[in-house]
């Protein structure tokens, strides 16, 4: 029988230009080394070469900074977990460390792996198209942004009126060419068929159709519970004895769907179908951003139950349609 080879725990801190990496000496396990490399595909590449295997990598989430790296560690056959900066924080404190420096960082996602590991889901590449259709989505959300900036800020200059709503148009222009890049990745990947299906919802338009499709496409997800959880929509609990704190949202998922599930909220509560669950929310004492929510997770549990069994959308016959969400 072949001698099981115990994986070695690395915890990796990440900045735009560096990795900073803590990981056990190899002739003395006990004992833990550092070191930094540049964040670039050359030099990543050059360390995990040269890295034993089976290795574990709890690397910290960045955005886009600790792509290249869990992209070929994964390749390369190691266990990579991502761990998001919250997270980590919060870990930082319960342990009570004061001092945050990359090197601590990476010391304390190592640590944070070598207990915790039972309880965290190894990182998987997502499909083909998913990252595409992420980036547009948030560039388009940041075109929007600025749009509204450069429009209020000009708003009171009337000498300027002519070339803002010059600059105005031409943002809308780039904005529906950043519309069509999402339409072409959606055919490109065969989703455009869900998406349309759940463009049927009241009040779900096309960028929040692509942006369900491309959360769908994520993982497998066991119930509508979990891709709530995956969104961000579910709600967070605080009590002790009979106290009851604030109930919030975890908001661990896109920000950016969230805000489109929100939108299109308020536009579904005004429909036939969705105005009497609105309303019941508001009569059970919930405040009208909270009955919105409410309604953006009915609606994406809807959707959800469009996606996972390829049906068609009956407003008469919802799936998941109780007053509790």
């Amino acid at each position: 029988m072949a001698m099981q080879v115990q994986p070695i725990d690395i915890g990796i801190d990440v900045s735009k230009q560096l990795l900073a990496i803590a990981q056990p000496d190899l002739n003395d396990p006990d004992r833990e080394t550092h070191c930094e490399i540049d964040n670039d595909a050359g030099a990543i590449r050059r360390w995990l070469k040269a890295l034993p295997s089976p290795a574990r990598l709890a690397v910290e989430a960045t955005g886009v900074f600790h792509l290249e790296l869990i992209e070929q560690a994964h390749r390369a056959g190691h266990t990579v977990y991502v761990i998001d900066g919250y997270r980590l924080s919060r870990y930082r404190d319960s342990i009570g460390t004061r001092a945050k420096t990359d090197a601590g960082d990476a010391t304390l996602l190592r640590r944070y792996l070598r207990r915790e590991a039972a309880d965290l889901r190894p990182w998987s590449p997502p499909p083909k198209g998913y990252r595409a259709l992420q980036q547009l989505l948030l560039r388009r959300a940041r075109l929007v942004q600025s749009r509204t900036r450069i429009d209020q800020s000009l708003s009171g200059l009337s000498e300027l009126r002519t070339s803002r709503r010059a600059l105005i148009r031409h943002i809308d222009q780039l904005d529906q060419l950043l519309i069509k890049r999402v339409r072409k990745v959606l055919r490109t990947q065969q989703w455009h068929r869900s998406a349309r299906r759940i463009q049927a919802i009241e009040g779900i338009g096309e960028l929040t159709a692509a942006g369900l499709v491309m959360a769908f496409q994520r993982g497998r997800f066991a119930s509508s519970d979990a891709f709530i959880a995956f969104l961000g929509l579910d709600v967070r609990a605080r009590q002790s004895g009979t106290w009851r704190g604030k109930e919030k949202l975890s908001k661990k998922g896109p920000p950016e769907l969230r805000r489109l599930l929100y939108m299109a909220a308020m536009a579904a509560r005004r429909s036939p179908t969705w105005a009497p669950f609105y309303q019941g929310c508001i009569d059970r004492g919930l405040s009208k951003i909270q009955a919105l929510v409410a309604l953006s997770r009915k609606l994406a549990r809807v959707a959800y139950s469009l996606l996972r069994n390829g049906t068609e959308y009956h407003p008469g016959r919802r799936t998941d349609a109780c007053m509790q969400t």
